[in-house]
């Protein structure tokens, strides 16, 4: 009698699929663009707090990540890019130009640079082809530069740093529409993400649409709240009625 434990092999079925960029997209009950207006007419902490009441508690992306300027907002779902420095320069432009025309209309381009603190990996003609793509707007873990000009389109643009640093020579795409990593957030293409002047956050696809109506009653509780504070009701009874601060 053989006597010897079979060790099992490692299955990575489930695994390899949970980090597939071919994950089947969980169709949304309203029209994306319906989607991307309602979660812009709201603010990211509303969001953040219905994020938090699921356990989801590291959404967030890190908190250099800011709008150009303070009003911007965006919100819609993700097309991912991944990057890195790289002093290559073989076909940069062929491969840029192709990432340009496979972000789907009313997505929002989170791009991943490996932590870059060297390159703009944004400006003004990247803004304008993406515009004529029906992108709504850019998070970038990394740089802009052509500021002015990309102002000027009334494109919303998050980043971590202004600099005239062109990519070329120092930083290259190496791919997109595939999961990232920013921060503490896994993101996956599809998702959605919503920034404003606190920052951006990112919802997972299957429940976008489920958070998208819970923040909406807080934003509504919220006006009821203040109608109470502006009444002059005390905190206490404020907190007694279902009130928090």
């Amino acid at each position: 009698m053989n006597n010897e434990k079979q060790i099992p092999g490692m299955n990575l079925d489930a695994f390899r699929e949970s980090r597939s960029e071919d994950r089947e997209l969980e169709k949304f009950p309203i029209s994306v663009a319906e989607l991307c207006e309602r979660y812009e007419a709201l603010f990211t902490a509303a969001v953040n707090d219905v994020l938090r009441e699921r356990n989801l508690t590291h959404q967030t992306l890190p908190n250099h990540i800011l709008p150009l300027l303070d009003g911007m907002k965006v919100a819609g779902p993700i097309f991912t890019i991944k990057g890195a420095k790289s002093l290559l320069v073989r076909d940069e432009m062929k491969e840029r130009a192709q990432m340009l025309e496979s972000i789907p209309r009313d997505h929002v381009v989170v791009w991943d640079t490996s932590d870059d603190n060297e390159s703009a990996q944004w400006g003004e003609v990247m803004t304008m082809a993406s515009k004529r793509r029906g992108c709504r707007g850019a998070i970038v873990d990394g740089g802009v530069r052509d500021t002015d000009r990309v102002l000027s389109q009334d494109f919303p643009v998050f980043v971590k740093y202004r600099t005239s640093n062109g990519m070329l020579g120092r930083f290259r795409i190496t791919d997109w529409e595939i999961p990232v990593r920013i921060g503490e957030v896994d993101i996956f293409p599809g998702d959605v993400v919503f920034g404003d002047i606190d920052g951006a956050l990112i919802i997972p696809r299957d429940i976008a649409y489920d958070v998208l109506l819970r923040a909406e009653e807080i934003v509504a509780g919220e006006s009821e709240l203040i109608r109470w504070v502006q009444y002059g009701m005390s905190t206490e009874e404020i907190v007694a009625k279902g009130g928090y601060f």
